[in-house]
């Protein structure tokens, strides 16, 4: 069953079919290069297949330790940055329950910023509590999971114990080097494998993702099929059917345009994360070359007293993308008063939903009339399966639409200098001339 439909009708004032047609050859290349793996990048394309791949026995594997620890944890502390984070936050908070304290266990994601404020919180929270550690680095020298793994290393060896402690530490890591592998091997830390050909950001259906994801409760199996579902109308060169490269046409030709920021918006709280998700996936692989579509996401109808000024009046160099969710798990009427001093009552047996679909179709005109240009992405439903294929539907997309604006899409040159200007200015050992280099410029701008 396909869950997810792209819906590009309303795009048709700004995109025609001629302009379509100039792209097909290259978007057919693009597909062609990712299947063939002989495109810029092609050594990080293990996510293409992942989903018709992934080893059964591993989902089983990932599945008992998530039970183990379920059955002994009251908070799990999932422990990265980037794509080792941005997945299973998003998946957890789609499918589970709105609010962390319903959620059991309770999982807090940390190793995402450097603030020892965050971190303080963290071990006042965890007082009292049984406590389990995944570690997720494919190299375990990135600084701000490491710094954040050291101190909550030493809270569990002091709670439990060294080697209790270890038995409550998961690593999840490259399969055979690094110093998280090494770490893990000496300490004794159970361990998931990050397939070396599967970049941070197309990580989330690894046990990346798939760990903390079952952790909270949620069917893996489902998850990956869904993404394997997807390869159905995700994939090929036809482009009536592969709704991804439909996607990717069409933001491509927005961005030549001029629109040079994507917008992606929903009307459900649930869905915020995976906005989040998706504004790493798309501007880590896009944003290079002095190009790329900038991604922003929001969060309507509540950003619709804010940001939606901007959208309906601001400047016109944007389009937006709708995340509309069509079955959402449960139905609140509104309530009939009979002094209606609040003027409601004409709602009054109405659905929120009924009110937000209106909301929706209201927002959609009147950004249309304002010069807009938008498309709809239409979502069954809160489930697993669903989000397997939307989590595939972006990644495809992402892939082809980076080959289109030509750049390599699974690479991060620029995360890649900020991390080195920050090991110069920390004086880590073999950076020492860049440190002085950087340290004068610093001087120079009286920082």
């Amino acid at each position: 069953m396909q869950r997810i439909i792209y819906d590009n009708k309303c795009l048709s004032e700004w995109i025609t079919e001629a302009q379509i047609d100039a792209y097909r050859e290259s978007a057919v290349s693009a597909e062609t290069l990712l299947n063939e793996k002989s495109g810029l990048g092609n050594n990080f394309l293990g996510w293409l297949n992942l989903p018709k791949e992934t080893d059964r026995s591993e989902l089983e594997a990932i599945k008992s330790k998530a039970n183990d620890i379920r059955e002994n944890t009251d908070i799990l502390i999932s422990i990265g940055i980037g794509g080792s984070y941005l997945g299973a936050k998003a998946a957890i908070e789609l499918l589970s329950f709105s609010f962390e304290d319903m959620r059991r266990p309770r999982i807090v994601f940390a190793g995402h910023q450097v603030n020892s404020d965050y971190l303080s919180d963290l071990l006042k929270l965890i007082e009292n509590k049984n406590v389990t550690l995944n570690l997720i680095s494919k190299s375990g020298t990135t600084t701000e999971p490491g710094i954040t793994f050291r101190v909550l290393r030493q809270w569990m060896e002091k709670r439990y114990g060294k080697k209790d402690a270890a038995k409550r530490i998961i690593a999840t890591t490259d399969p055979e080097k690094g110093v998280l592998r090494k770490l893990a091997t000496e300490e004794g830390y159970s361990t998931f494998s990050i397939p070396p050909d599967i970049g941070g950001r197309f990580s989330v259906l690894t046990p990346v993702g798939l760990l903390p994801i079952a952790v909270a409760g949620i069917d893996i199996n489902e998850l990956v099929e869904g993404a394997n579902q997807a390869l159905d109308f995700c994939s090929g060169t036809d482009i009536k059917k592969n709704i991804s490269m439909q996607y990717a046409i069409n933001r491509n030709i927005l961005f030549r345009q001029g629109k040079t920021i994507e917008v992606l918006a929903s009307f459900q709280p649930n869905l915020h994360f995976i906005g989040e998700w998706w504004k790493q996936l798309s501007g880590e692989s896009e944003g290079k070359n002095c190009t790329g579509i900038f991604p922003a996401s929001v969060d309507y109808t509540t950003d619709l007293h804010s940001l939606g000024q901007w959208m309906q009046d601001g400047t016109r160099n944007a389009f937006e993308t709708f995340m509309i969710l069509k079955n959402t798990r449960s139905v609140i009427e509104i309530p009939r008063f009979e002094n209606d001093s609040d003027g409601i009552n004409y709602l009054a047996g109405l659905s929120f939903e009924t009110v937000n679909s209106n909301a929706f179709r209201g927002t959609l005109l009147a950004h249309l009339d304002g010069g807009v240009p938008v498309s709809i992405l239409n979502i069954e439903d809160r489930s697993a399966a669903t989000l397997g294929q939307l989590f595939y539907f972006f990644e495809k997309a992402i892939a082809i639409s980076g080959y289109l604006l030509r750049v390599n899409p699974f690479n991060q040159p620029g995360v890649e200098n900020y991390k080195n200007n920050m090991f110069a200015l920390l004086s880590k050992p073999g950076f020492e001339k860049q440190g002085e280099e950087i340290k004068n410029r610093l001087k120079d701008l009286e920082l």
